[in-house]
């Protein structure tokens, strides 16, 4: 397809020039990166003789290097916010932009190189080159989505290059297919190996430490349920930003004239300032010395106050205002190169506890498999009892020969274990490590986030069967899951094949699952099968996450795409996608057989409500539920095992803090408040009050009877909105919206804050004398409109375009034009406005309303009424709205225009900062921040989990929950809650018990059934209706009648066709008279 003197500019199609991207970079470190490879260039073009470029439509079979460089342009970059809007809520633009300048080698293209590949290559890098020399083996498809049976015996790095490109035609995707050299290493900012001799390893490595600029160079292996990571990012290396969090701020209440100088914050929010850390002062009245931004360091850190090393004795007195801000301090690492850092390793990043003592020896034993590899020329074998006894030798002889240090013990059995996996790239582990290692490229390019320093090492022997494997059930079938099985076994292998698993949800996490799975060949067996359900369709800013889906894929379901994509990883899938939410209202759907012949269940979901929903409906029919979550950087998992572990629902994360109602209307003192009002408005404005209208056009005399009975003030409230939509406010013409949005602006910038000032003036006080504009309270200042101002201009036209589309408006080509449009505005009245006395201003924080109650609403309702109907009679027949509902994700509805404008000029009335459209979109759509590394890292880590679960005989000190946050990074894993037991006698029972009688029963049968257990019933009901009370005398003429029939009877309910039984609850005692809380029971009727 390509030769050496073909270019590669016009062979993809590239949306942006990546060179162009240097024009925004400020960091010396991306600076230096940049010059690099602008210098290199030529030289990798002169050395390479055959170029294998990865364009849409195919690849080049010649062996040869592939230099990947497209040319340095002045063109700028452009961030496809649509596409990357999740994944800039965590790096933010200046991140984005070094990632799209940056190009990255990844050497080894098995499982791990092809999940590092896929995580890159999604987060938008501006080159990947692939590096293998080896060809696509069976063993080889246990590890990597890339490879089909087709790819036999053809160069690892060639094939994946086309499926990598599906992701993401704007990142340049080549090859290279012969023998590295050092030199060749000098054209990327980061290199990255996955399969490599420690010999070669440290040559690369000290290439890469000495390059000026320095090469970010990172080994990784994944050897069964082994991997390592070792990181090396030069002599010196900044890290821009520690932890990628927002920086931590506080409104001050009061500065002492001290030394050292006291600041007191209000008690709105705990600080989150540490000891030694570095803070600005802005806005602070009185002592304006503090306002100089000059960093100032702190002590004595306290939940709402601290002190500055500064003297402020003689500075001016404190009177009021004033925010003060975390100041984020870069940090310089020394990373220590390979060969030195195996000698002194330092400090080894744990992530389990439990096994504290377990990398010093991994470490050794990582360097006894490679000099195995050498000696014996290929990995230990899998059973080979004798591979792993000079394994164990070499790692013995390892640590004889260390200075200092010796490891006491080695222990054999772990060790053993080792060398069983050596050969083996297992899926999860390869989608756990290929997001831990995505994410420390994305560190070494841009500098975000606190890189690995420097090794890590990680095992799962717990996910091992729990009875010992026979030796030769680890030998190879000639099948895709051989590599799999030199690792677990066959007999696990046809349990994973006959699993039957519910998933719910095919978003990003889902994605990655069925990825996973299909590779571990779950459901793939003759008696297997996949359910998959997500009620959802795919949208643009889907496609930098959930890999599976393509922009041609936008507007389908998510679940069917995802299933189509799965099947194609491996075809022996069984698997059904459904659209159904995951809902008591899919339960006909989702019925007891379905839920009884289940294996297991993994959630896939974003929201709590559906997660608890599944939680409880996998306690009442006992299956596991392996539960995961991300946001941004951070990665948790919660494996849920029937009558081992608390249930998911059973602990509960605080909810989010809600901003009182009077400070969202009248006294915002942060942007949050500002979008989260603007929110409010347009949803009130455009999707609420015209949907009201509709109801009432609909059916008036209904309509108005409901308003009349309820008769409070927020009846009135919507009467009033609905009529000013079809009197004063109603629009028949584009310019009617113009003048409507115009007067808006008024409204609500203008003569509300001028109301709001007249009523608490600047000077004004308490009762209790107190200052009323006290922090947090910020005084606001009234806007005046200007066509001059741009942010004013496009309030007004996203208004005027979002009115017209209410009420059915055409919209003249010309609105969209700013200078004939201002002229448009300028046309409208205003009228003056005068400040009212006794209006009040809601200020009571508890208020949950702005309506207030009145003692004439009801008359006031019957005016309201009268007017309305005057109004209905003038319209056209079928007269209707347009309700229209917030869509953040499209860029040319006027929706996020609207929204912004409304939050940035109320921002402006209170001097609170303004944000760009993107941030606005963020914080207004309450979009969770995602990534894909920490999306795969999250399944990866559940899926070596779902090996126990299928086994079905670990205990649960053998299962791990995860918490982890690639930022830091930090991994902390621990064994799961257990569940509570209740004990009674004889018997024991937790949340996982619901007792089952069969047959049919009466009334008197369960009594007795109960009786039996030592149990007193002396209740029972189903849902809310009282079956059976023993103090109602009437009640015991039930007692011969059959249960069913009582529910029928009684609660008149009707049983579904789909159902078997039904469950009641039932009170209970002893012969003492105690109570004795028992398990829900399940009455089976015919």
């Amino acid at each position: 397809m390509s030769n050496s003197n073909s270019s590669p500019d016009f062979m993809l199609p590239v949306k942006r020039t990546a060179g162009a991207a240097l024009g925004f970079v400020d960091s010396e470190l991306t600076k230096k990166h940049c010059t690099n490879f602008a210098s290199a260039a030529a030289t990798s073009s002169a050395a390479s003789s055959t170029f294998n470029m990865a364009g849409g439509d195919g690849i080049n079979g010649n062996n040869g290097v592939s230099n990947g460089k497209a040319p340095i342009g002045g063109a700028q970059l452009e961030i496809d916010e649509d596409l990357h809007s999740r994944q800039l809520a965590v790096y933010g633009r200046e991140t984005m932009r070094r990632l799209f300048a940056s190009n990255i080698l990844i050497s080894g293209m098995q499982g791990l190189g092809a999940e590092i590949a896929k995580n890159l290559v999604l987060a938008g890098v501006k080159s990947v080159t692939l590096h293998d020399t080896g060809t696509v083996e069976l063993w080889d498809f246990s590890g990597s989505f890339l490879f089909s049976e087709e790819d036999l015996g053809k160069n690892r790095a060639l094939v994946s290059v086309p499926k990598l490109q599906e992701l993401n035609n704007t990142v340049i995707i080549s090859t290279i297919t012969t023998e590295l050299t050092k030199e060749q290493l000098s054209d990327f900012q980061a290199v990255v190996f996955t399969d490599i001799s420690l010999e070669k390893a440290i040559e690369f490595d000290d290439y890469c430490h000495q390059h000026q600029p320095p090469i970010a160079f990172i080994k990784s292996e994944v050897r069964g349920l082994f991997g390592s990571v070792f990181c090396d990012f030069g002599p010196e290396f900044t890290v821009l930003d520690v932890d990628g969090e927002e920086p931590h701020t506080g409104i001050i209440a009061s500065i002492s004239n001290d030394n050292p100088a006291i600041v007191s914050c209000v008690d709105d929010e705990r600080l989150e300032f540490q000891d030694g850390e570095l803070v600005v002062f802005s806005e602070v009245l009185g002592m304006t010395e503090l306002n100089d931004r000059k960093p100032r360091r702190i002590k004595n850190a306290r939940p709402y106050s601290f002190t500055i090393e500064e003297d402020t004795s003689n500075y001016a007195g404190y009177e009021r205002g004033g925010i003060v801000t975390q100041v984020k301090e870069p940090k310089v690492l020394k990373f220590k190169p390979l060969q030195q850092a195996l000698k002194d390793p330092g400090d080894f990043l744990l992530s389990d506890f439990s096994k504290f003592d377990r990398p010093p020896l991994l470490h050794l034993a990582f360097q006894a498999l490679d000099k195995f590899i050498v000696e014996v020329g290929r990995p230990p074998l899998a059973g080979s009892e004798e591979d792993a006894q000079k394994l164990i030798a070499f790692l013995a002889d390892i640590n004889n020969s260390l200075p200092d240090g010796r490891l006491e013990e080695i222990d054999p059995k772990l060790i053993r274990s080792f060398a069983f996996g050596a050969r083996a790239v297992l899926n999860p582990m390869a989608a756990m490590f290929g997001g831990i290692v995505g994410q420390e490229v994305v560190k070494a390019c841009s500098g975000k986030f606190h890189p690995l320093f420097q090794f890590f090492y990680f095992d799962s022997v717990e996910s091992l069967p729990t009875e010992s494997v026979d030796p030769n059930d680890l030998r190879p079938l000639n099948s895709r899951y051989d590599a799999q099985i030199s690792v677990f076994g066959s007999k696990l292998q046809k349990k994973l094949e006959d699993a039957k698993v519910f998933m719910v949800g095919s978003g990003a996490l889902g994605c990655e699952f069925l990825k996973n799975v299909a590779l571990m060949g779950v459901s793939c067996g003759d008696g297997g099968k996949l359910t998959i359900t997500d009620d959802d369709v795919i949208e643009k800013s889907n496609l930098s996450r959930q890999f599976l889906f393509r922009d041609w894929n936008i507007g389908q379901a998510k679940s069917t795409v995802a299933a189509t994509a799965a099947s194609f990883i491996n075809r022996r899938l069984n698997i059904e996608a459904l659209q159904n939410r995951a809902s008591p209202e899919s339960e006909s759907v989702f019925d007891d057989t379905f839920w009884e012949n289940l294996s297991v269940v993994i959630n896939a979901l974003d929201n709590v409500n559906a997660r608890l929903y599944i939680d409880q409906r996998c306690l009442y029919f006992q299956r596991a539920l392996l539960e995961s979550g991300t946001l941004g950087a951070k990665c948790n998992t919660q494996m849920v095992i029937p009558h081992l572990t608390e249930n998911y629902g059973a602990s509960r994360d605080p909810p989010e803090k809600q901003a009182p109602m009077c400070t969202l209307h009248s006294f915002p003192h942060n942007i949050h408040h500002c979008l989260t009002w603007a929110r409010s408005e347009f949803e009130g404005l455009l999707e609420k009050t015209p949907t009201e209208v509709n109801v009432y056009l609909k059916k008036p005399s209904e309509y108005i009877s409901a308003m009349k009975q309820a008769g409070d003030a927020q009846a009135r409230d919507t009467l009033e909105r609905v009529l000013e939509c079809l009197d004063s406010d109603k629009c028949d013409t584009f310019q009617d919206c113009i003048t409507w949005a115009r007067l808006k602006f008024e409204d609500y910038f203008s003569n509300r804050v001028k109301q709001l000032t007249y009523t608490f003036p600047e000077d004004a006080a308490t009762n209790n004398g107190a200052r009323f504009w006290s922090a947090p309270k910020r005084f606001p200042r009234p806007l005046e409109f200007s066509n001059q101002d741009l942010s004013h201009i496009n309030f007004a036209m996203a208004g005027a375009i979002l009115r017209a589309e209410a009420f059915g408006i055409p919209i003249p080509n010309w609105a969209k034009s700013l200078e004939k449009f201002a002229e448009a505005v300028d046309k409208v009245m205003v009228p003056d406005f005068l400040p009212k006395n006794n209006v009040r201003i809601v200020t009571d924080e508890a208020a949950t309303s702005l309506a207030t109650a009145s003692m004439d609403d009801a008359d006031v309702i019957n005016e309201l009424v009268m007017k309305l109907e005057t109004c209905r009679e003038k319209l056209a027949p079928g007269y209707k709205m347009n309700p229209i509902q917030f869509e953040k994700d499209d860029d040319t509805n006027y929706h996020m225009e609207l929204v912004t404008g409304l939050a940035n000029m109320r921002a402006r009335n209170y001097s609170i900062p303004e944000v760009d459209k993107l941030k606005a979109k963020l914080i207004a759509g309450k979009i969770i921040p995602a990534i894909a590394t920490s999306t795969a890292m999250a399944t990866g880590l559940v899926c070596l989990e779902l090996y126990k679960v299928i086994d079905g005989s670990h205990k649960i000190e053998d299962y791990r929950n995860t918490f982890a946050n690639l930022a830091l990074p930090l991994f902390s894993m621990a064994e799961p809650v257990p569940t509570k037991v209740i004990k009674y006698q004889d018997m024991s029972w937790s949340v996982w018990d619901r007792w089952v009688l069969k047959g049919s029963p009466t009334l008197r049968e369960l009594l007795q059934w109960l009786k039996n257990k030592g149990l007193n019933a002396y209740s029972i009901s189903f849902g809310s209706c009282l079956l059976f009370n023993s103090m109602f005398p009437k009640h015991k003429e039930r007692m011969d009648k059959k249960m069913v029939d009582l529910v029928k009877d009684v609660a008149k309910f009707e049983l579904p066709p789909y159902r078997s039984h039904f469950d009641v609850v039932i009170a209970c005692e002893d012969d003492e008279d105690n109570d004795v809380d028992i398990p829900q029971v399940s009455v089976y009727y015919e």
